[in-house]
């Protein structure tokens, strides 16, 4: 005979409310007054409802029944058309729909919001624990169930003495199915809620009841434990301890050497103390490349490996129940991560100011050169000007000789304002030498002082002479036209060939081709006014040769002098053979310049060509690194060797960065400070090159703790590739973490009988910092801690308790009869005098010796 879906329902409360002591008769009539309705809320949630009222009025009840419906509405669960009027009224139907929601919540969606995540955690569990089972393909939760044997594998899954799985047929549903009821009923705890005949005479099963069925053994089968013997267990627990404490003190040793090597590091890179030579310098770069391609490299490796013991250490702390490890103060991985930090910041400026120190001190170099050569040739010029503006040889002169003397006079006043913009050019070069902090800037300052000092009274003598000329001159009345035009002529363009000298002799620097090439240009547009000078000389020489004719013609006798200037034609030509000379000379300057460039700008290119190929292959390599733990296949020591082929395959990449250092370097030495050609710099390559060696060593020691915790904790590889599968099924969004929902969905498929309050405590293991996910790395160590053996020091103790036969104490003869002697004699030399008075002579304490096992560690 079929059940109704009310004595479905009644059976389904009773095998909760029985556990209060109580059961109900009627579904319809024994929930009307609410309180055996909150009971069975309290029971399968194990949470508390508010008080009941204890009233037998309506308005009690319905009270009563409003508590129980916001409880489950509390739980995320919409009640649609279900009020407690209907429930208090025995309607069956609405009493019927409010259970069957309850049986949803509680026993199959149980703590998950969304029906169909849980509803797959749930199938997902079925089809794993029947996979091996012939006949059976659990795909739903209606036709995959009506032969009876996905029922039946299930239990043979988990209690093989009670059901002998090889004597069923597939062609007697109706026989395995009361099989499967009958058992479950009698040995596993789990009542009769379906009807044999029931599901096999219905085309498509109620999923609902089969489901709530279903979840009975779900719940029925979830969690076991195995124990060790008591002389292993101990051993195991000391085996640990005596490791756990080496590698406390390998640490702390690696820790103090590290910290203590930056505090030694760091003061150097902060003294930015200027050197006053480019050698100097240049020393201090060297011993800069010297620190970070010989000294840094094996602190990163330091540093990167002090990490991984860390974690390796706390791993296998926690792995065996262990507090976790705090090492002394100041030597926690976030003070060594702070101290690296400090480190790197102090780095990252040093190269940087060396750089800009070698710029400023060729600069400077340049500078001091160009200052001395216009010094000189200023210093050569107002030679002997003051002695000569002093004269008083107007007071004896006759009137075309003062005449005279004024016109040489203006000529010199003309020159004098010539050279003014080369006393501000000297000017400002000992200011910019100043500014930019030259040591030897009071000799500069000096020289630069005297020259304006000279410059003011060149000023005041000529100002004073002309006024002496002046009031001396009375009348002009002929003048020599042809000395005075030459004189015109000549001075401006003897000022023009100083210019052009001066200019053909400068100093430059430049630190691109299109900066020479500039140069080039000004150099071209220079010569192109060669010609036109050359004809300004010519003119020039030719009123030279008009005065010769003249004096020739009509029998004047020269003095050779021309009273208007201190020029003569032969310095015009001798100046005029200078500038000729000089010009080949700056060509071939320039041209040497260009060379220098193309050949700076092929180092760019070359170093540009590397990093365009070495900075994306690092940022790939990092990209990779991310997916590989979830891509590989296979078992975690054939991961460990795809990931270390992987990490030598990258250590066989070294010598493409030797090789860009190397460019770097000659770069360097070739003063290149830019690279337009590429966006990587050495820093950029060196800082990643740093951080994937540290990546794929850290992806190597998530393998090794995984090993470590498989062979630590006893659990199969099998085990180990069902927690991968179960997590890769369960991350939704591929990123290598699981949302809480999907962590949720994917403990249900593991096995687990969850709650509100057993979830959120799990909840708390995995993910301690609030962060919303929970990632591969927690998901596993959950597992393994969940599912594998753990010792606790409670176990210890009554393992102890078992050597000591029953005793509160136990002797020395004892732990060296039980115990292997290294074990033996750790528990003799660390166990304090047992001071009960039931003791005898000698008898140790285990108790407390078990309990400090467990607790704070000396390091």
């Amino acid at each position: 005979m079929c059940l109704s879906y009310s004595q479905k329902g009644d059976t389904w409360c009773n095998s909760h409310l029985r556990k209060a002591g109580t059961q109900i008769e009627n579904i319809e009539d024994d929930f009307r007054n609410g309180l055996k309705l909150m009971l069975l809320l309290e029971v399968i949630s194990g949470e508390r409802l508010p008080k009941p009222d204890k009233g037998k009025m309506r308005f009690h009840k319905i009270a009563n029944v409003n508590k129980a419906l916001d409880f489950i509405c509390s739980k995320g669960v919409k009640l649609v058309s279900i009020g407690a009027e209907e429930i208090v009224d025995g309607n069956g139907k609405m009493t019927l729909g409010m259970i069957w929601t309850i049986i949803l919540r509680f026993a199959i969606q149980d703590i998950s919001v969304e029906e169909t995540s849980a509803k797959e955690g749930l199938l997902l569990w079925c089809q794993r624990k029947t996979a091996p089972y012939r006949n059976v393909n659990v795909q739903n939760f209606h036709i995959s169930w009506k032969d009876g044997l996905a029922l039946c594998a299930l239990i043979h899954r988990h209690r093989p003495d009670l059901i002998d799985y090889s004597k069923l047929r597939k062609d007697d549903p109706i026989g395995n199915l009361n099989t499967a009821f009958e058992v479950a009923e009698k040995f596993l705890d789990i009542p009769k809620m379906l009807d044999a005949e029931d599901i096999v005479n219905t085309p498509k099963p109620d999923e609902k009841a089969i489901m709530t069925y279903v979840s009975c053994f779900y719940h029925a089968f979830a969690g076991a434990e195995q124990a060790e013997t008591a002389a292993n267990r101990i051993c195991k627990v000391l085996a640990v301890n005596q490791e756990n404490e080496k590698l406390m003190e390998e640490y702390e040793k690696l820790a103090s050497e590290l910290l203590e090597w930056i505090r030694r590091t760091i003061p150097w890179l902060e003294n930015r103390t200027a050197e006053q030579t480019m050698r100097s310098m240049q020393q201090k770069l060297e011993d800069f490349r010297d620190y970070r391609r010989i000294h840094k490299p094996p602190r990163v490796q330091e540093k990167c490996q002090l990490e991984i013991n860390f974690n390796t250490l706390q791993t296998k702390l926690r792995l065996s129940n262990r507090p976790a490890f705090m090492p002394s103060e100041g030597k926690m991985v976030s003070d060594i991560a702070n101290a690296w930090k400090g480190l790197e910041q102090v780095e990252k400026g040093y190269e940087e100011w060396l750089l800009t120190e070698i710029r400023r001190l060729e600069r400077l170099d340049h500078l001091a050169e160009k200052f001395k050569q216009k010094c000189s040739m200023h210093e050569s010029w107002t030679g002997g000007k003051e002695d000569l503006l002093s004269q008083k040889d107007y007071e004896s002169a006759s009137l075309m000789e003062i005449r005279a003397l004024m016109r040489k006079h203006e000529a010199f006043e003309s020159d004098l304002a010539a050279h003014q913009d080369r006393v501000e050019q000297i000017a400002a070069i000992a200011q910019e030498l100043n500014e930019l902090d030259y040591h030897d800037a009071a000799t500069v300052n000096g020289r630069c002082q005297g020259i304006c000092d000279q410059w003011d009274n060149l000023g005041t003598l000529t100002q004073k002479r002309r006024d002496a000329l002046e009031r001396v001159e009375k009348l002009w009345e002929t003048i020599d036209q042809l000395y005075l035009e030459f004189a015109k002529r000549a001075a401006p363009f003897n000022n023009w060939m100083d210019g052009a000298m001066e200019d053909l002799q400068d100093m430059f620097i430049v630190h691109s081709i299109e900066e020479i090439q500039s140069l080039i240009t000004a150099h071209d547009q220079f010569k192109a006014t060669l010609p036109e000078a050359d004809k300004e000389r010519m003119a020039t020489m030719g009123i030279h040769n008009e005065i010769l004719k003249i004096a020739q013609t009509y029998g004047i006798k020269l003095s050779g002098i021309n009273p208007y200037t201190t020029l003569s034609p032969q310095d015009i030509s001798t100046k005029w053979d200078t500038v000729k000379h000089l010009v080949p000379l700056r060509d071939q300057m320039l041209q040497e310049e260009v060379a220098r460039q193309q050949a700076n700008e092929r180092l760019r290119r070359q170093f540009a060509a590397q990093a365009n190929i070495i900075g994306p292959w690092i940022q790939t390599k990092m990209e990779e690194i991310g997916h590989v733990s979830v891509d590989i296949a296979g078992s975690l020591e054939e991961q460990m060797n795809s990931l270390k082929q992987y990490e030598q395959n990258i250590i066989n990449y070294k010598s493409n960065i030797d090789k860009l250092e190397g460019d770097h370097q000659l770069s360097q030495e070739s003063l290149i400070f830019d690279n337009k050609h590429t966006n990587y710099t050495m820093e950029h390559v060196r800082v990643g090159w740093e951080q994937l060696l540290t990546t794929i060593a850290r992806t190597i020691n998530e393998v090794e703790n995984q090993i470590l915790t498989r062979d630590a904790k006893g659990i199969s590889q099998e085990q180990l590739n069902e927690f991968r599968a179960s997590f890769n099924h369960f991350d939704r969004k591929r990123n290598g973490m699981m949302d809480p929902d999907d962590f949720r969905a994917c403990l249900i498929s593991m096995g687990y009988d969850l709650g509100e309050v057993e979830f959120a405590r799990i909840m708390t293991l995995v993910d301690p910092n609030n962060t919303g996910v929970v990632t591969f790395q927690a998901f596993i160590d959950f597992m393994t801690r969940e599912t594998a053996e753990t010792d606790t020091a409670e176990q210890v103790m009554a393992s102890f308790k078992i050597l000591a036969s029953d005793k509160s104490y136990i002797t020395v003869e004892e732990l060296r009869r039980e115990l292997p002697p290294e074990q033996a004699e750790y528990c003799i030399s660390r166990m304090t005098r047992y001071i009960g008075s039931d003791g005898t002579t000698g008898a140790l304490d285990y108790i407390s010796f078990s309990s400090a096992l467990y607790g704070e560690s000396d390091l």
